[in-house]
């Protein structure tokens, strides 16, 4: 292939060219183009994945593909003649996701004002939008989300900002590593809770007496 002197085969022994490993007249087909890399490789016949080793992750990433010529072609035709329903699709996508984001940041920082009456509604806003970010992996995007309807005071279902700003930064402050310095606003949490729990438990068998 034209321009490929630094991609190389690793097959049996070592690695091989492409023109030794008979691929030489397959053309590279970089990475970012979704519907383009869909349909070239399911144009082509044979086709191959590029592979880089990064250094500073410390692992083999994607580049792209070698595919076959025609394939490219045909499949650069096909998104061409739609690429207008395509970006017309995508916005559609992308504001229905938006009005997905936006009720699920509402429930939570309504769960958030039900299990806190004086929490600042700004603050339980602020905490919600932060903790369900999509992509971010935080606790709002998570399953542990869900315990908030079955088990609203279950340490897992709450974002760490809930648990206590300020106690997490004198935490880190002290020296602490983040994971230890959560682990312990958490306990302090979860103490606090079960005496909620405890004096709640209390007054209702006080009232089932009278």
């Amino acid at each position: 292939m034209q321009g490929s002197g630094d991609l190389l085969v690793m097959e049996g022994p070592g690695p091989l060219c492409l023109a030794c490993a008979e691929l030489d007249h397959l053309v590279f087909l970089g990475r970012g183009d979704a519907a383009l890399t869909r349909r070239a490789k399911s144009a082509s016949r044979l086709w191959a994945v590029v592979i880089r080793f990064s250094r500073s992750r410390k692992r083999y990433e994607g580049q792209g593909l070698l595919v076959e010529e025609h394939a490219l072609k045909k499949a650069e035709a096909e998104c061409l003649a739609d690429a207008d329903v395509r970006a017309r699709r995508k916005a559609r996508d992308a504001e229905r996701r938006a009005g997905q984001d936006e009720a699920l940041a509402r429930s939570m920082a309504n769960g958030i004002r039900r299990l806190f009456p004086r929490f600042p509604p700004e603050e339980a806003e602020a905490i919600a939008q932060h903790a369900t970010l999509r992509r971010s992996g935080r606790v709002g995007r998570s399953a542990a989300a869900n315990e908030m309807k079955s088990d609203p005071w279950s340490s897992r279902s709450l974002p760490p900002s809930v648990m206590g700003t300020r106690d997490m930064t004198i935490c880190l402050m002290s020296g602490n590593e983040r994971s230890e310095a959560r682990a312990g606003v958490r306990t302090n949490f979860m103490t606090g809770v079960k005496r909620v729990r405890s004096s709640s438990a209390m007054r209702r068998a006080k009232g089932s007496k009278v």
